[in-house]
């Protein structure tokens, strides 16, 4: 199984979502790509984040992971719990800290939904924050310098014991995510 974690206020349908299924389909056929469009929800989104992984695991599947964004603070608390790999793309290192910008209504461009965040989001992310990294070999950090909404510096702080991969310039959609691919493939020892 590979689980692809999109970020807040995104979906399966942003592009390194659409990248992300269309490379699988095309080199990794035979891996399940699960792609879960999340609740807006902190506890319902992560809820079923533990959902899947765990039956993965209860089916002896590989846990892999690629996490972008919040998606990346998710994909490490999975991966710092249930064991398996995760690719982090300019992962969120400590989103409630960003929250205020964001309390009140928003919107999702790709569903249409209309939500409220809430200060309860904020203090529900704060239970699966991953304080230090325990086993490092089990990232990959995909980084740009020039990330517009995330400051890089962060991420790079918390995983500087892990792989990573630091381009300049770029933005928090990761400019050329694409030719990373086979090397998250190959990271995640997909076959």
């Amino acid at each position: 199984m590979l689980l692809y974690i999109h970020g807040f206020n995104s979906s399966p349908k942003s592009d390194k979502g659409v990248l992300s299924a269309n490379f699988m389909a095309a080199h990794h056929a035979g891996v399940r790509l699960v792609q879960p469009q999340l609740p807006t929800d902190i506890e319902q989104a992560v809820a079923l984040l533990c959902e899947i992984t765990e039956e993965a695991k209860a089916r002896g599947e590989p846990l892999r992971f690629i996490g972008s964004s919040l998606g990346g603070f998710f994909a490490t608390y999975l991966a710092e719990t249930y064991g398996g790999k995760a690719a982090l793309i300019n992962p969120a290192v400590s989103p409630y800290d960003l929250f205020e910008a964001f309390m009140g209504p928003q919107h999702n461009p790709y569903t249409g939904e209309d939500y409220l965040v809430l200060p309860s989001h904020r203090e529900a992310l704060k239970r699966y924050d991953v304080a230090a990294i325990a086993n490092p070999d089990r990232f990959f950090v995909l980084l740009q310098t020039g990330d517009e909404v995330l400051d890089y510096r962060l991420a790079l702080g918390k995983y500087h014991c892990c792989r990573l991969l630091i381009e300049p310039g770029g933005d928090h959609s990761f400019v050329g995510f694409e030719r990373q691919l086979p090397d998250i493939a190959a990271f995640l020892e997909l076959p």
